[in-house]
């Protein structure tokens, strides 16, 4: 996963470096909720976002070492397991996002294109919608690995409770990756029929804040569960 999180992270520079040799010196670098450009700029600063993403690569790729060192050092077969899982869910989340930005950096330069061509008024897609559905499928990755994450203090469902002992954790991701789900579903099915962008915008932070709102809710359940039951506390943030 490792090496298609940065496949995905370098193709867009490459691609940018070449659409920015068919693009007019001035070019959109923003629309408003109506779909009118509201600000010109260079060309180059189509490349900001790319090294941004190539950044962000680099942020997860040093992350996944340091899982799978520790993995190397460990002989507790449970320690490692732990950190193998983690740099794997830590592989696979990388990867996922830059897919993400892949697909909205190639969209900001068709927009680009476009309306230098089009004129001061055209966004020939809506990037709100585009913006939900790219999401959605992004929620929906995610939530399908969370549960497979050990305790750590980077992803997953990181609470105070949830990270009471590896059971909370259990129980706590499990129950956030179906939330997360959940809001990737209704974000797509948002973007295909909330017709106006704000109100697109609106429904899916509403879905999201109400996903994180109920994971913490019973995540608080789950370890107050475990007090109750007088298990004492087994944390282990490096894992």
């Amino acid at each position: 996963m490792k090496k298609a999180m940065w496949i995905l992270s370098v193709v867009p520079v490459a691609f940018t470096a070449v659409v920015l040799q068919f693009l007019p010196d001035k070019v959109p670098m923003h629309y408003d909720l109506a779909g009118n450009i509201d600000r010109w700029g260079s060309k180059y600063e189509e490349l900001i976002f790319p090294v941004v993403i190539i950044i962000m690569a680099l942020f997860w790729s040093i992350m996944i070492s340091y899982y799978r060192k520790k993995a190397g050092k460990t002989s507790d077969e449970k320690e490692m397991a732990g950190a193998l899982s983690n740099a794997k869910v830590l592989g696979i989340t990388g990867t996922a996002v830059a897919a993400f930005f892949m697909v909205l950096q190639g969209y900001n330069l068709y927009r680009a294109y476009a309306g230098s061509k089009a004129g001061p008024q055209a966004e020939a897609v809506d990037i709100c919608r585009l913006i939900c559905i790219v999401l959605g499928l992004l929620f929906i990755v995610l939530g399908n690995f969370m549960p497979k994450t050990r305790i750590n203090s980077l992803v997953g469902v990181r609470l105070k409770w949830s990270m009471y002992n590896d059971n909370t954790w259990r129980k706590s991701n499990r129950f956030g990756a179906i939330a997360l789900i959940a809001a990737g579903v209704l974000a797509i099915v948002t973007a295909v029929f909330v017709k106006s962008a704000a109100g697109c915008i609106a429904a899916v932070l509403g879905c999201i804040c109400l996903a994180a709102a109920a994971t913490a809710v019973y995540a608080y359940k789950v370890y107050k569960e475990e007090l109750s039951s007088g298990t004492e506390e087994r944390v282990n943030y490096d894992n």
